[in-house]
């Protein structure tokens, strides 16, 4: 909870603070063929299809699982949207092909292993470990269909369009007419009422319309039993064969079900995640981050957004969002020096802490231990306040260490950005 509650402040704050790479903490995100298996246990109509990591792999699939097809679709698995039109570092083009079977592990070899840059990846681009192989479907009609929570009706919405195969901001745009939002009773479950007013709006012109009912109630059923945050499928097909098929699916699942989604959560691939926030979260703190040059370490959410936003106001530009928290450990501390230490960007690092439940005295002798650990080669800039506070000054002093020491919050500030010349 206390997670995502940061990322939301975050998301809101950091219009002032500067640029932020966008990570899902709240939100776990799995691949698209792990939402396919995890679909066709729930009965939802999914593409045959198999993920493959090797070459090898890649030839033995083609032979055991599409030994009579001509074609197949050979897609990058990435967490970014926007493979299609992405670009491999290596120069390949696209990372979403239909080719011939015999062309099918050619095209892999220039998938695998490779970085693919995407609209949603950011420059870095992401690894590609797997390719997702799938059939080739005839499609005579694409549409859109998506479960979310809705703030504004206090539950889950059921969004529909008839027209798909693009992104729902440019079909909003578009087509806003035939957009269509079903409110469900999140007490009372999906009725036949409201999956009959989702496949009205969704007009299938040759699937059956009670079958195509009875998808609309099972996704509903795997979005409330996986304590999933959002289901995506764009597009949401009909087949020459008169099926409904989910073609192409996104599935997010809430971070605080992790307890008793442990299935679902082992699927996690930390390798598409900001490593810096993976080893955030394996210490238990909250961290977020950003693109500046000031490291920030801060205990609470309002006083790490306050810092951000003055480092902002004296012309310095935040690398992080990182809360200790109140109960912070020494260990956790010095882990979060190890991750701000961590980041190349990193030319300063604030250090602010008003303590009332966090005692200044674990935050001093967590940098102290962190230094040790740590080859600090950036000027720190600390700032103490509140319970203990003349202890932790006091070890700060005894530990011989080059520290720039402030007053307040404007102070540390400034001195910070002044520390970037």
């Amino acid at each position: 909870m206390v997670r995502g509650m940061l990322r939301k402040v975050a998301n809101q704050s950091l219009s002032v603070a500067g640029k932020w790479q966008q990570q899902q903490l709240r939100r776990l995100n799995i691949h698209e063929y792990q939402g396919a298996e995890l679909m066709g246990k729930y009965g939802i109509n999914v593409p045959k299809g198999v993920a493959v990591a090797s070459l090898s792999e890649v030839k033995k699939a083609i032979q055991d699982v599409f030994p009579n097809q001509n074609e197949v679709v050979v897609k990058s698995q990435v967490l970014a949207g926007g493979r299609g039109l992405g670009t491999f570092k290596n120069g390949f083009q696209g990372g979403v092909h239909i080719v011939k079977v015999d062309q099918a592990e050619e095209i892999a070899a220039k998938m695998l292993g490779q970085i693919l840059v995407t609209k949603q990846t950011g420059a870095q681009g992401k690894v590609v470990s797997k390719v997702y192989l799938c059939e080739k479907m005839s499609l005579v009609n694409e549409m859109y269909f998506s479960i979310i929570l809705d703030r504004a009706t206090a539950g889950p919405l059921i969004i529909a369009c008839r027209k798909g195969g693009t992104s729902i901001e440019d079909l909003a745009e578009k087509f806003p007419d035939m957009i269509i939002k079903v409110p469900i009773d999140v007490f009372k479950g999906i009725s036949d009422e409201d999956a009959a007013k989702v496949v009205d709006g969704l007009a299938p012109k040759v699937a059956d319309r009670n079958d195509s009912i009875e998808q609309v109630k099972k996704l509903y059923q795997l979005f409330c039993e996986s304590d999933c945050t959002m289901l995506e499928i764009n597009p949401l097909a009909e087949t020459s064969d008169n099926k409904l098929v989910a073609a192409d699916a996104k599935l997010n699942f809430d971070d605080n079900a992790a307890y008793r989604q442990k299935e679902i959560f082992s699927l996690r691939d930390s390798s598409q995640e900001d490593p810096r926030e993976v080893a955030a979260a394996k210490a238990d703190l909250n961290y977020i981050g950003l693109d500046g040059e000031i490291g920030c370490m801060v205990n609470g959410a309002g006083l790490a957004m306050a810092t951000m936003d003055i480092i902002k106001l004296h012309g310095g530009t935040p690398a992080n969002f990182l809360d200790v928290g109140g109960n912070a450990t020494e260990g956790q501390v010095v882990e979060a020096f190890k991750i701000l230490t961590a980041d190349e960007k990193v030319k300063a690092i604030l250090v602010n802490i008003f303590g009332g439940i966090m005692k200044c005295d674990v935050i001093a002798s967590g940098i102290v231990n962190a230094a040790k650990q740590v080859q600090l080669k950036v000027p720190v800039v600390v700032r103490l306040e509140g319970t203990n506070v003349e202890q932790g000054k006091r070890i700060l002093k005894e530990s011989g260490m080059t520290l720039i020491t402030a007053e307040d919050l404007d102070d540390a500030a400034e001195k910070a950005v002044k520390a970037l010349a």
